[in-house]
């Protein structure tokens, strides 16, 4: 599967979080407002941004799937991680408001007792939501999608947000009425920790950011090839969901051009096969003794 229809293929993903989170925000929405449940309507303005956060990373995967033009010789793929910087702030914004809101309730001691029919409205939505966490994984593995596998890391945390909700409501019918608030500021930093892990991850990447263990078993590839007397420097950065490498190697000075030609091309070959790496740039140097 080429790299264009891998993004296509995500786009599935994408929608089916769209449709789920619109869904679930209304629900939620309406039956916190029935119910008189924080914890519920916490959780419903959660799924609302996810909407919002679902259609950055559509949009992005959309864009990703343009060919290279004049203005991007190497295509659009990093607009992928762009929707994921959209994703992590807006996801942020709605994290910090909600503990405001909560923390309002808390420390005014705003309590009441939140109907049943909140709890069983969060545990539904948590089955469904973890259902979708499992398909928008295994997808995001699928086809290497940054964006889509934060989004199924989104999906399983909003899961763990309503099984909180569930509790914090269910833990109310017991006179613990401060427990449906907390649920809801407990939701809040879940919200935020989410936020800030695909942050993290998407800047890391725009950074040129490696992992250094990645590298290490790609360099070991480029060692098992017989001809290769030294490796000189290897170097890695992605693109979208593309890793680009470049290796500098040593071989036998005495090599015709053909020859080193051929060894770029079995070790290019190689690491496409074993690390899914469509683009590499080896350096032939000649070999002089020691390195």
């Amino acid at each position: 599967m080429d790299q264009y229809r891998k993004y296509k293929e995500g786009e599935k993903g994408a929608w089916l979080s769209i449709f789920t989170y619109i869904l679930l925000a209304t629900v939620k929405l309406a039956i916190a407002s029935i119910g008189n449940s924080s914890a519920l309507r916490a959780d419903g303005l959660n799924n609302a941004t996810d909407v919002v956060a679902s259609i950055a990373i559509l949009v992005g995967l959309k864009i990703s799937r343009k060919p290279p033009d004049e203005d991007h010789h190497y295509g659009h793929f990093r607009a992928e991680m762009i929707a994921s910087l959209i994703a992590a702030f807006i996801m942020m914004t709605v994290g910090i408001q909600v503990l405001f809101d909560t923390g309002q309730s808390i420390i005014k001691g705003d309590f009441s007792q939140p109907d049943m029919l909140t709890a069983w409205t969060a545990l539904g939505a948590a089955i469904i939501m973890f259902i979708v966490y499992l398909y928008n994984l295994r997808l995001g593995k699928k086809i290497n999608s940054t964006a889509l596998q934060a989004a199924a890391q989104d999906n399983k945390s909003d899961a763990l947000v309503s099984i909180g909700a569930f509790v914090g409501i269910t833990g109310a019918q017991f006179q613990l009425y401060w427990l449906d608030p907390l649920a809801g500021a407990i939701v809040g930093l879940i919200i935020c920790k989410t936020a800030w892990d695909i942050f993290r991850e998407a800047t890391h990447t725009l950074t040129d950011g490696f992992h250094p263990k990645e590298l290490d078993l790609i360099k070991e590839s480029i060692d098992t090839h017989p001809d290769v007397l030294y490796i000189k420097d290897v170097k890695g950065r992605l693109h979208g969901n593309q890793s680009l490498i470049e290796a500098t190697i040593y071989v036998d000075p005495l090599m015709t051009v053909e020859e080193s030609h051929e060894i770029t091309d079995r070790i290019e070959e190689n690491l496409k096969e074993k690390h899914d790496v469509p683009h590499a740039h080896i350096h032939i140097e000649p070999f002089e003794g020691e390195q």
